[in-house]
C-alpha cells in the first residue's frame, strides 16, 4: 500500500498549528488571507506565525513548539 503523496511530507505550519489547537481554522483562514493581501499590497512578506503572535492567537512557546514538531519530521523523513 503506498502512501498518498501529502503524507510522505511534513504539514505545514498552519495546518500543525491548527491540529495541535494552538490556533482554530478560521484564524488560519485569516492569516492565509492577510499574507496575500500584503503580497498583493507590495508590503513585507509575514511568515504565519508573526500573524499568528501579532494576533495574540499564539504565544512564543507555541510558536516553538510547532516549528520544532516541522523539524524533527523533516529530520525523519530524510533518513540518518
Amino acid at each position: 500500500m503506498s502512501q498518498h503523496p501529502s503524507e510522505r511530507y511534513c504539514p505545514r505550519f498552519g495546518q500543525l498549528a491548527v491540529r495541535l489547537g494552538h490556533v482554530t481554522p478560521e484564524q488560519l483562514k485569516q492569516a492565509l488571507s492577510e499574507q496575500v493581501d500584503d503580497n498583493l499590497a507590495g508590503r513585507p512578506h509575514r511568515i504565519l506565525g508573526t500573524i499568528f503572535f501579532e494576533h495574540g492567537w499564539m504565544s512564543p512557546g507555541q510558536i516553538e513548539e510547532v516549528l520544532n514538531l516541522m523539524f524533527d519530521q523533516i529530520k525523519e523523513e530524510s533518513g540518518p
